[in-house]
């Protein structure tokens, strides 16, 4: 089951240093986030990190020497599905009025165009369902 973990919206600077984090296949100082996205200053990306850690999105990875200083390395402590789906949560939660969870539902299946892909995640959703019930001893 998905964590419904509530998490803060994300701005688009966020972003950039939680992909830059995913993308990465080790843990970045906050010298090396800046180097790689060109419009990324140092001051930016240190405020956003302070940020990322206080909200637990990311966490230090270690305390590395860059040149002969030493300085805290990163990691995110959340997926990017996991960013994924508590951003699309959070707009969802803004239309709670109008819309159910399961028109909603019923709407991302009638955009899923192949078939075979559509009853999979019906089959998928059955399950889910399945294991709430049991949760709630129903």
């Amino acid at each position: 089951m998905i964590n419904a973990k509530k998490y803060p919206k994300l701005t688009k600077r966020d972003m950039d240093i939680l992909n830059i984090l995913w993308n990465s296949q080790s843990p970045m100082t906050a010298a090396e986030i800046t180097n790689a996205k060109d419009e990324l200053t140092i001051n930016t990306v240190q405020a956003v990190l302070r940020k990322l850690l206080k909200q637990e999105l990311i966490e230090v990875a270690d305390i590395v020497y860059s040149k002969t200083v030493l300085c805290r390395s990163y990691r995110a402590a959340v997926s990017s599905k996991e960013a994924a789906l508590s951003r699309f949560i959070n707009e969802m939660r803004q239309y709670s009025n109008g819309i159910s969870v399961s028109s909603f539902t019923a709407a991302l299946l009638d955009t899923e165009a192949d078939q075979e892909t559509r009853i999979e995640e019906i089959q998928n959703l059955e399950r889910l369902l399945e294991d709430y019930k049991n949760d709630l001893g129903i």
